[in-house]
């Protein structure tokens, strides 16, 4: 019978079947929303950790990094390790340790109308880097210009001759000071070390004559320092010669003068025994200018040799007898 058949088209199990497998599908439809949205958590966590990692930045002993936050500068970085605004910071690391160089050559007028071909040499190094880097476009350009300026000036200044012997150290110096006064007004953040000034010299044209007449300078420059030798060694010796004889002469002077001081004072000691009794005076003085006549003399004239008409001399005996006993003094204790 149909009653006792299964109906498969009863529309109650139907619904029913239909309610379970809706709710079936709104719990899978939960648990794919659920997993989604850590899904999406763990991703965006991933990228913002790789973010960060990658935005670490290292600045080395010998640079500094400028920092700059929307395109206006922020502050500058010490060496280490630092971290940027991802988006928002950029950074440029500049090496303020390493001396750089650069050059200006050329052929340049002198004051007196010469041409003559000088090469210079400047070594920098960076010491402002903000400034570097934003206040001048080319500031490496800028500083090849205003060297090449500032020879020119100077050269324009000079003689030839200074310029290609002793006056380049003048030069350089010079030129440093010139070239520190210009890039100071421009404020280049660069600061000079060294300037360094090659030996200048002549066109080819006029090369042999410009050797000759630097050969005709040295020779100059080595007599001038034969003669500079000369008298250091002549002059001393004169200005001693010179001291010597004035020290002489006023040993002299002192001495003639004493002697007649003491001449004065003994005739005005004598004077008054003279006015007392002029001849026994006389005598006197007679006698003991004899006496010191006489007595530094080796000879003594005692009287006159009546067969010869001449004077009689003999040796004074008790002087020789001294002096041959003062002669074996000396040579007993020798």
């Amino acid at each position: 019978m149909a009653w006792n058949e299964p109906n498969n088209n009863d529309p109650w199990k139907q619904q029913q079947k239909r309610n379970n497998s809706n709710d079936l599908a709104k719990k899978v439809n939960e648990f794919f929303e659920k997993g989604s949205s850590l899904t999406w958590i763990v991703f965006a966590a991933a990228v913002l950790v790789v973010i960060l990692l990658n935005n670490f930045y290292t600045v080395k002993e010998a640079e500094q990094a400028v920092v700059l936050r929307l395109g206006k500068f922020s502050h500058i970085e010490m060496p280490g390790l630092h971290w940027k605004i991802p988006g928002i910071d950029r950074v440029t690391n500049v090496d303020v340790k390493i001396v750089q160089s650069t050059q200006s050559s050329g052929s340049m007028l002198t004051e007196d109308e010469n041409v003559v071909n000088v090469e210079m040499k400047v070594q920098y190094r960076i010491s402002d880097p903000k400034a570097y880097l934003y206040n001048m476009v080319d500031p490496d350009l800028s500083l090849a210009q205003a060297t090449d300026s500032a020879l020119r000036y100077v050269i324009g200044h000079t003689k030839m001759d200074d310029v290609l012997t002793n006056g380049r150290e003048k030069v350089r110096q010079s030129t440093r000071e010139l070239l520190e006064s210009i890039i100071s007004q421009y404020d280049m953040g660069i600061t000079i070390v060294d300037v360094n000034f090659l030996p200048a010299r002549a066109p080819e044209q006029v090369k042999a004559a410009f050797d000759d007449a630097i050969a005709a300078q040295e020779d100059e420059q080595r007599f001038k320092r034969e003669a500079e030798a000369y008298k250091n060694e002549v002059v001393p010796k004169a200005e001693g010669q010179a001291k010597r004889i004035l020290e002489e002469a006023e040993g002299y002077s002192r001495k003639v003068v004493a002697e007649a001081e003491g001449d004065v004072a003994r005739f005005e000691k004598i004077l008054p025994e003279y006015l007392a009794a002029p001849q026994i005076t006389k005598r006197r003085i007679f006698l003991e200018t004899m006496e010191k006549v006489y007595g530094s003399s080796a000879k003594v004239i005692i009287g006159a040799d009546k067969n010869s008409g001449g004077p009689l001399m003999y040796m004074p005996l008790d002087k020789l007898i001294d002096s041959v006993g003062e002669q074996k003094n000396s040579g007993g204790k020798k």
